[in-house]
Order: C-alpha cells, then sequence, then structure tokens
C-alpha cells in the first residue's frame, strides 16, 4: 500500500485501495446475526412518531384557516347590520357628509351672493367715481361756477329789494348805519390799500424772482448752445477723422496697387535681366570654349612642331652618329659593326617605344579633352534645361499667382456685390418696414381721430343734454339763465381760441417758447375781468351786495 495522500484522502490510503474495499462489502452477504428484525407495529409506531411533527403542522394550519375564514364570514354577515356599533357609525358619518355638502352649497350660494353684492358695490364705486370725474371736468365745473353765478345773482337781488325796502322805510336811522358802513368801508379801503402794497412788494418779488429764473434759463440754454456747438464741433470733427481715415484706405489700396504693379514689373525685369545674364553667361561660355579649343589647337600644334623638330634633331643626331660610326667603324671588325647595328635597332626600337607611348598619350589627352568638351556641353544642356525649367517654373509661378489673385480680386468684388445686394436687400426691407409702420401709423391715428371724434361728440352731448337739464331746473327756479347758457355754449379744451365743432382750441407762438396765444383783450374785457376777479373778498361781498 503507498503511504501518501492521493485526490484528498487521507493518509495511509488512496483510491484504488478504498475502490476495492466498496466492491469487497458490496459483493459481501450482510451478517444475519447483526441485523435485526422489527414487527409491523413497531415499523408503524416508528413512522407515526417521526410522521407526528407534520401532522401537528398541518392540523394547526387548517385550525387557522378555518378561523380565518369564520372570521371573514361573519364581516361579511355583519358588514349590512344597522344595529351595531360599525353600522351607527357609518350612518353617523353618512349623515356628517351630507350635511357637510348641504353647508357647503349653503356657503357657495352665500359666495355667490356675496360675490354679487361686491360687483354691485364696485359697480357703483366705479359709477360714482366716473360721476365725480366727470364733475371734475373743466366744462362742468364751468357750468356748477355758472349755476353758483346764478344762484348768488339771485341772491344779490333779493338782498337789492330788501335793501331799497329798509331804505324806504327808514332814511333817517341809515345815516348811523351808514356812517358805520363808510368808516368800516374806509378802513377796509385801507386794509385793501395795504394789502395792494404788500400785494404789489410780493408781486415785484415774484418778478425779480421771474429775472433771475429768466437769466438762469438763458445762461442754460446759452450752455446748451456751447454744448450743442462743441458736439457739432465733435462731430464735424469725427466726420473729418472718418474722411481722413477713408482717404488714407484709398491711399493704402492705391499705393497696394502700385506697388503689386512695381512687384510686377521688377519681376518682368528680373525676369528680363536673368535672361540677359544667362545669355551673356551662355557667350562667356562659348567663347571659353573657343578660347580653350584655340588653346588646345596651338598646344597640339606647338607639340606637332616640337616633336617634329625632335625627330628631325633625333634624325640629325642619328646621321651624325651614323656618319660618326661609319667612319669609326671602317677599322673595326665585322663584330663591331653587327653590335653597332643591334645598338643602332635598339635605340631605333626604343625611340618608336617612346614615339608610340608620346601617340598613345596625345591620343588619351585627346579622348580626355574630348571627353571633358562632351561634359562641358551637357553640363550647358543640363543648366540650359535647368534654367529653362526654372523659366518655366517661375512663369507658372507667375501664371498662378496671377490666377490667385485675379480669383481674389473676383471674390472680391463678388463678395462686395453680396454685400451691395444685401445692403439694398435690408435698404429694401427697411423701407418696406417703415412704410408699413408709416401706414400703420396713420392707419392708428385716423381710427383714433374717428374715435376721438366720436368719444368727443359723444362726451359733447352727454355735457348738453345736463347742461340742459340744470338750465331747465334754473328756469323753473325763476334763475338768470344767462351764465349758464353762456358756459353751455363753450366748447371742450382749455384753449383761448374760438369754439370750432364743439372744441375750444388752443394756438401756440411760432417761437421756441411754445406758449399759448392770448385771447384778443380790450377795454370792456378789462373791465369784465375786473368785476369778475376781484383780489379782496370784501371787496366782492359788497359789490354782490352781501352787507351783512
Amino acid at each position: 500500500m503507498t503511504s501518501v495522500v492521493q485526490h484528498g484522502r487521507r493518509r495511509g490510503s488512496s483510491k484504488s485501495a478504498s475502490s476495492a474495499e466498496e466492491a469487497s462489502r458490496m459483493i459481501q452477504p450482510p451478517d444475519l446475526r447483526k441485523v435485526t428484525v422489527l414487527t409491523k407495529a413497531e415499523w408503524l409506531r416508528i413512522q407515526g412518531e417521526l410522521n407526528r411533527v407534520n401532522k401537528d403542522k398541518e392540523r394547526m394550519t387548517e385550525a387557522a384557516n378555518r378561523r380565518e375564514a369564520l372570521h371573514l364570514q361573519s364581516k361579511e354577515a355583519v358588514k349590512l347590520w344597522s344595529n351595531t356599533i360599525a353600522g351607527q357609525r357609518q350612518k353617523k358619518l353618512e349623515a356628517k357628509k351630507i350635511r357637510e355638502q348641504i353647508e357647503e352649497e349653503k356657503r357657495k350660494m352665500t359666495d355667490i351672493e356675496e360675490a354679487k353684492y361686491q360687483e354691485q358695490k364696485r359697480k357703483d364705486a366705479i359709477e360714482k367715481a366716473k360721476t365725480q370725474l366727470y364733475y371734475q371736468t373743466d366744462r362742468v365745473k364751468g357750468l356748477h361756477r355758472a349755476l353758483l353765478l346764478t344762484e348768488v345773482l339771485k341772491e344779490r337781488e333779493a338782498q337789492i329789494e330788501v335793501k331799497q325796502r329798509i331804505k324806504s322805510a327808514s332814511k333817517d336811522v341809515d345815516k348811523e348805519f351808514t356812517d358805520m358802513v363808510k368808516t368800516r368801508e374806509d378802513e377796509a379801503l385801507r386794509q385793501e390799500q395795504e394789502k395792494a402794497l404788500q400785494k404789489k412788494l410780493e408781486r415785484q418779488a415774484v418778478a425779480e424772482d421771474l429775472k433771475n429764473q429768466i437769466k438762469v434759463n438763458e445762461l442754460a440754454r446759452e450752455r446748451q448752445k456751447t454744448e450743442n456747438k462743441k458736439d457739432g464741433e465733435e462731430i464735424q470733427r469725427l466726420q473729418e477723422l472718418y474722411q481722413w481715415e477713408q482717404r488714407m484706405e484709398d491711399e493704402r489700396q492705391t499705393e497696394q496697387k502700385r506697388n503689386l504693379m512695381q512687384a510686377h514689373l521688377e519681376h518682368l525685369t528680373n525676369r528680363d535681366l536673368i535672361r540677359a545674364a544667362d545669355a551673356q553667361k551662355q557667350e562667356a561660355e562659348e567663347k571659353q570654349r573657343k578660347l580653350f579649343l584655340t588653346a588646345k589647337q596651338k598646344m597640339m600644334k606647338l607639340r606637332r612642331d616640337k616633336e617634329t623638330e625632335l625627330l628631325r634633331e633625333a634624325q640629325m643626331h642619328r646621321e651624325k652618329i651614323m656618319n660618326k660610326l661609319t667612319v669609326a667603324q671602317q677599322d673595326q671588325t665585322v663584330s663591331e659593326e653587327l653590335r653597332i647595328a643591334k645598338a643602332v635597332a635598339e635605340r631605333d626600337a626604343k625611340q618608336a617605344q617612346q614615339h608610340r607611348e608620346e601617340e598613345e598619350k596625345r591620343t588619351a589627352m585627346l579622348k580626355s579633352i574630348t571627353a571633358h568638351r562632351e561634359f562641358m556641353r551637357q553640363e550647358k544642356e543640363q543648366r540650359d534645361k535647368e534654367a529653362q525649367q526654372t523659366t518655366r517654373d517661375m512663369l507658372q509661378a507667375k501664371k498662378e499667382a496671377d490666377r490667385i489673385f485675379s480669383e481674389k480680386q473676383q471674390l472680391k468684388a463678388q463678395r462686395i456685390r453680396e454685400d451691395e445686394r444685401k445692403l439694398q436687400d435690408f435698404n429694401a426691407t427697411q423701407m418696406a418696414a417703415k412704410m408699413a409702420r408709416h401706414q400703420n401709423l396713420r392707419r392708428d391715428e385716423h381710427e383714433f381721430q374717428a374715435k376721438n371724434t366720436y368719444l368727443v361728440a359723444e362726451e359733447e352731448n352727454q355735457f348738453q343734454q345736463y347742461s340742459q337739464h340744470v338750465i331747465s331746473a334754473a328756469a323753473e327756479a325763476q334763475r338768470n339763465v344767462f351764465p349758464l347758457c353762456k358756459a353751455a355754449r363753450e366748447g371742450i379744451g382749455g384753449g383761448l381760441g374760438p369754439v370750432l365743432g364743439g372744441v375750444r382750441p388752443g394756438y401756440l407762438v411760432q417761437d421756441c417758447s411754445g406758449a399759448q396765444m392770448p385771447k384778443y383783450v380790450s377795454g370792456v374785457t378789462q373791465n369784465i375781468k375786473k368785476l369778475n376777479e376781484v383780489v379782496d373778498i370784501q371787496e366782492a361781498k359788497r359789490r354782490l351786495g352781501f352787507t351783512w
């Protein structure tokens, strides 16, 4: 057996051993001596003991379900009973709900009545306010003043009548009373003179204040004129500055165009100069090449002359040597002649070798000259090609620059046209809007005039009805209705002009003051004014006959 743990088993056992033991147990039969045999009653008793807990739980659950069903059944049965506490409580709740609904309906009716009452009160207050506002208008106030004047005139007539009666009844009694009245009148006259003097002083003070105010206003107008003049000068300066900026912009554009034209001309001049320089360079190269060829030809001619001279000298030297050898060899043997002939042959071979080497060198030099000439020609062609390519590139760049410039100019012109079109559209829109506003204003003005005419006519009709009612009441009361008729004839408006169409307009002077033109004043009007507009109330009372 192995002594290591395998597959998580305890030490000392293995998988093969445990499987062998299980197989042996499964194969071995049970030991009957160790088997307990139970009777049926014992077996049932054990089973009952085991199943008793589950039966108790089922019994308790069934009992709870039965109690719940009975409770629900009793609740359903009791729900409709009226003599129970819950039924009585439900009836009370329903009765309370009905009572609250009835009270809510009553409150709603009360609120509606209160709203109607408040609405009626508001209407009455509005009518009262309208009536009070109507009574506060100038024409109605003038009519009421005329009505008061009729009452005063009636009271004056009554007082004059009473005064005449008293005067006719007792003339002597009136003497003392007349003296007393005269004294009072003198005292009143003195007081009136003092008051008139005081009022004159007050008027003088007011006149001085008005003069000071006029001076202040004149100073303010002068200051305003100065400020307006300064504003005008500032606006003029800004206008001149704007014009100067416009001129500078035009000059800048002109200078820019001039610079572009000058740059273009300089470009053309430079191109011509480059072409002339290239031509001069080519001519110089051609001249240098011709000079080089001439020098080479001269060198070759000199070399050929030198070689001819060298050959002639060598021939002469050889002839001299031959003559010397001929003279010297006459006394020598044949062997010496052979040796001399051999030396001469070797020397001739050596000279031929030198001549061949010189020919090879001359051929190589000619080849190098030809190669150099070909190289110079190719280099010149390459430079010409590069110059032509550069010229073509510059021409292409110039064409591209011209094209871009023309496109920019076209785009600029198109943008300017679009801006002008937009400006024209905007101006047209503004003009249309202005015409529409003008038409709307004219229509509104016509509607306002029509409505104002209608309202004036309605107000005139209402005033005439009210004035006729007042005049009729005054006539029935035997009052003097002339002031009432005069007040009724005055038109609407606070002007001083004549009544035209029920309206009394006001006319303004044609200057910067905007004051209203005065009405025509004569001596009669001044007398009437003096009679109706008295400063002293006591004098007015005496004049009207109120003597007590």
